[in-house]
């Protein structure tokens, strides 16, 4: 099962939201992860299939290994399934 990791700086609020988002959407797709989030800092020492934050502070987890996707509006769930259509 593929690992879904939504990263933002704190790993609280916004995190939380769009992980509930991301399965909301995986369900909808008739798709299955293992999806949570972090914070910043955890997060760069995770593994994960991909990781998904806001493009202010994922571009600091893009190291050429990654699968990293950026989004604009964390709150845009056409722009969250979108980005989980591209990438699983």
């Amino acid at each position: 099962m593929k690992k879904i990791l939504v990263v933002c700086g704190n790993g609280l609020g916004s995190s939380m939201i769009v992980e509930m988002n991301v399965k909301a959407a995986l369900s909808d797709m008739g798709k299955e992860a293992d999806v949570s989030h972090t914070d910043l800092s955890t997060a760069k020492t995770e593994q994960a299939d991909l990781f998904l934050g806001s493009e202010d502070i994922i571009d600091s987890l893009d190291d050429g290994s990654r699968n990293v996707v950026q989004l604009k509006n964390l709150m845009d769930k056409k722009e969250l399934r979108e980005a989980l259509e591209n990438n699983m």
